[in-house]
């Protein structure tokens, strides 16, 4: 089993409760000790506490079981704004934000309308004439490289 996989496997073992989720683990070994980043996310957001503890419990499996042998540092933190949304439980959480989706060969900007097993829902605006109408296009998960919520300083 890969190191990012077991790691996730830990995490989500210890997470407080079903309204905090995994979205990702990322290994990175660049120069020095190897980078472990778990990412989680919480349907009302996750705070600085809940990270922490985390950290401690996923640190302390790692080390008691040797699931990395080198040195190491553990992060643990929600996504970022420039994280891409992972799941459909991310795309849930963000109805009504509007988002870039990102395709094979072209970007769609629009407000995330719905998410379900099959597709992402998004109101795209589209200008006719001088008038803007909103759009509904239904983006299949097949076709999506990567989605990112757009920040608004509104």
């Amino acid at each position: 089993m890969d190191l990012e996989k077991r790691v996730y496997e830990i995490a989500e073992k210890h997470l407080p409760d079903e309204s905090i989720f995994m979205v990702d683990v990322v290994v990175k070994s660049n120069k020095g000790p190897k980078k472990v980043l778990v990412l989680i996310d919480g349907d009302e957001g996750v705070n600085i506490d809940t990270c922490a503890d985390l950290s401690r419990l996923v640190g302390n499996e790692i080390e008691e079981n040797n699931v990395i042998d080198d040195a190491y540092r553990l992060e643990v933190s929600s996504p970022g704004t420039d994280y891409p949304l992972k799941s459909i439980r991310q795309y849930k959480k963000n109805i009504g934000r509007q988002v870039k989706v990102y395709l094979q060969d072209t970007e769609l900007l629009g407000v995330l309308k719905a998410a379900d097993e099959d597709k992402v829902v998004l109101d795209k605006e589209v200008k006719k004439g001088k008038k803007k109408d909103l759009e509904e296009v239904e983006i299949p998960w097949s076709d999506i490289k990567k989605t990112i919520v757009q920040i608004s300083f509104k």
